[in-house]
């Protein structure tokens, strides 16, 4: 009877562990990532200083905005850079209850999955923020001094970063529904054109009120979902051959 409750005492230990592991590897990157939080919450806004007209700036409505706001940059860049050990202290809790065919696959998915998270915010920040923030300037008002707020910037920036890198983590979860069996091919495929209105849906919801940004957001969706099928089929299950059918018991008889 105690097997059972130790097992489980065990497994929670255990977790608790490599908890505090991963939180304390963030921890550490954000203390050593501290003295140049300006530096980094700089970078961040680079893309809108460059599109801001001749003497524009950014603001900061908020007393204590200029502290926080960098410091919030500063750990999130630590979690990022701390990623692929807080993976792997969930991976060394989650693989001994996995089977070895699972593992084959749930490695190889995982490090995809980080990959192109990381790839969708480059493409935020290296095309759509540049693209974006210069449509932005050229279409206000004259008379009007376009400016915003630094924790309203980030608010819009975390927003972009988590749709698009979830949005480039399409081919992966295709992936996974097709070799799990809970969907065949061909009905992804059936169900395209509902995914091409779904993107630019989605487009319209996550990414600012005009066209531009919406269709860099949108196209990508449908491309990478074009991409998870291609790849699927080389995980899917092979359908099963059916077993030729014994003959009936008077059939057996006769001859």
């Amino acid at each position: 009877m105690n097997a059972p409750e130790e097992s489980f005492m065990s497994h929670l230990i255990e977790l608790r562990d490599r908890l505090i592991r991963a939180l304390l590897s963030i921890l550490i990157i954000f203390l050593c990532l501290f003295p140049w939080a300006k530096e980094l919450y700089a970078v961040l806004a680079q893309p809108l200083l460059a599109s801001l007209p001749k003497g524009g700036q950014m603001i900061a409505t908020d007393v204590v905005g200029v502290f926080l706001v960098p410091m919030k940059v500063a750990l999130m860049v630590a979690f990022l850079i701390a990623l692929p050990y807080v993976l792997y202290q969930a991976w060394a809790f989650v693989a001994p209850g996995l089977y070895a065919h699972e593992k084959r696959l749930a490695l190889p998915l995982v490090a995809a999955s980080v990959f192109l998270f990381f790839v969708g915010m480059a493409f935020a920040y290296l095309l759509v923020f540049p693209t974006v923030f210069g449509f932005m300037a050229k279409i206000a008002p004259d008379g009007v001094a376009w400016m915003t707020d630094i924790e309203k910037y980030l608010s819009f920036v975390m927003s972009t970063f988590i749709a698009f890198g979830i949005t480039f983590e399409v081919p992966v979860v295709v992936i996974v529904l097709v070799k799990m069996g809970v969907v065949e091919i061909k009905t992804l495929k059936e169900w395209r054109p509902y995914v091409i209105v779904g993107a630019f849906v989605i487009g319209a919801i996550f990414t600012p009120p005009d066209v531009v940004s919406q269709l860099l957001l949108a196209v990508p969706l449908c491309l990478l979902f074009e991409l998870g099928l291609f790849l699927a089929r080389f995980v899917s299950q092979p359908p099963a051959r059916e077993l030729p059918a014994l003959p009936a018991e008077s059939e057996r008889t006769t001859d």
